[in-house]
């Protein structure tokens, strides 16, 4: 009896046990299942206005769509939105298995936008907003010592905005400022980490008896890229990518800048190991230039033109292609290396539409034959140029792989326009 009762015990326990372990094990696959389709799912879906879009987010889930207060209806996926005539965003609320709530997404109907697609190189000439602080270092003071006004004061990344509450435009006006200080204490307003702060610095004579405060500073940026776009406000788009600092790598944050007209004076080929780029000239006055820039994005810069006489001849604006659209396979890009704008075959070889990266959503491969004997593939100075598919603008090249010049990365149109004013 004993033994029957020690028996009935331990065949409870060992139930407990594997109901436990069944309920963790459950968790966890809910848990994981959750995660993965709540990183696969977009955080918004765009549909252009009177355009109807089928939508297949492949992940067990079904939801609702909020189309206003007075009116729910019930999704199944996949199905067809069918887009109204006017700009309007709703929610989609998604739940994982019809029961867990997963993930809140934005439908939103935007207007049904035809853009330029230009491919026509610039020149890029940049201010940044304050100035940009690269490192911080050593001299030689009067007496051999070494001098370290700026070490652990001031940091790499840091933007310099004023100078004893005057705002600073230039890294000239700083040097000037310190030199003509006799010595004396310095207040800089720094730009760190987007906040502001306050920096007290003692400049130091360097051995020919020269205040300095021990750091190099850029105040702007040049460089020739690929302008991909122009809407019907002269509203542009180009590199696909932003300016970051060579040294720093941080994105430049910019008080200013223009775009020029550049010709292209040679084109070094891209090799294994060596991108290759186009060498252009840039004169820098103002009859050259075409506009300003007003942001620099991860997604490229953009600003509005001036003027367009002899920039876009026989070029006719074209849809843009939604996200969803981009298909693997036959494309076309539209760029200048050959004294004027042309169309070059590729491939689209990879579509990510969750990429951690913007400017990374697409993978191509340059298949043009003429293409690849004239760049070897992609090259320096390309970014930005525009994607073709089926006659609509899908996105702009953004990086090449180095280790091989045909192949190379783009951004999808729509992150691109999400930055235009």
């Amino acid at each position: 009896m004993k033994n029957m009762r020690v028996s009935e015990r331990r065949k409870r326990r060992y139930q407990l046990f594997l109901y436990a372990f069944l309920g963790f094990a459950l968790g966890m696959f809910l848990w994981a299942s959750y995660s993965y389709y709540e990183q696969k799912i977009p955080n918004i879906i765009r549909i252009q206005a009177g355009t109807s879009q089928r939508i297949d987010l492949k992940v067990p889930a079904s939801g609702v769509l909020n189309v206003d207060s007075d009116k729910v209806i019930a999704l199944n996926q996949p199905v067809t939105i069918v887009a109204g005539e006017s700009p309007d965003t709703c929610q989609m609320e998604l739940r994982l298995f019809g029961v867990l709530p997963l993930k809140s997404i934005d439908i939103e109907v935007i207007e049904n936008t035809r853009l330029i697609p230009v491919g026509q190189p610039i020149g890029i000439y940049m201010k940044t907003q304050g100035v940009l602080v690269i490192d911080t270092g050593t001299f030689e003071g009067p007496k051999g010592q070494e001098q370290s006004p700026s070490v652990y004061k001031l940091q790499a990344g840091d933007y310099v905005m004023a100078m004893d509450g005057v705002a600073v435009t230039g890294k000239r006006q700083i040097k000037e400022y310190v030199e003509n200080g006799n010595g004396r204490d310095i207040v800089l307003q720094v730009s760190r980490n987007e906040k502001i702060i306050q920096v007290r610095i003692s400049p130091m004579q360097d051995q020919n008896g020269v205040y300095k405060i021990g750091t190099w500073l850029r105040d702007s940026a040049q460089g020739i890229g690929t302008m991909t776009f122009l809407d019907e406000e002269l509203h542009f788009g180009a590199l696909g990518h932003g300016i970051h600092d060579t040294d720093t790598n941080a994105l430049m944050e910019i008080r200013n800048g223009r775009v020029y007209e550049t010709s292209i004076r040679s084109i070094q080929k891209g090799i294994d190991g060596n991108p290759g780029g186009i060498e252009g000239i840039i004169v820098y006055n103002r009859y050259n230039v075409l506009g300003k820039i007003d942001k620099n994005t991860d997604c490229g810069i953009f600003g509005t033109l001036d003027r367009t006489e002899n920039l876009f001849q026989d070029t006719d604006p074209m849809e843009i292609m939604q996200t969803d659209e981009i298909k693997k396979g036959d494309a076309k890009i539209r760029c200048c290396v050959e004294g004027k704008v042309k169309e070059y075959k590729i491939r689209i070889t990879k579509i990510d539409k969750h990429t951690r990266e913007e400017n990374k959503g697409l993978e191509i491969e340059v298949t043009d034959p003429k293409l690849l004997e004239i760049t070897g593939g992609i090259i320096q100075g390309m970014s930005g140029t525009p994607i073709i598919q089926n006659g609509k603008i899908a996105g702009a090249v953004t990086h090449v792989f180095v280790s091989d010049p045909t192949r190379g990365y783009g951004i999808f149109i729509e992150n691109m326009l999400k930055d235009v004013e």
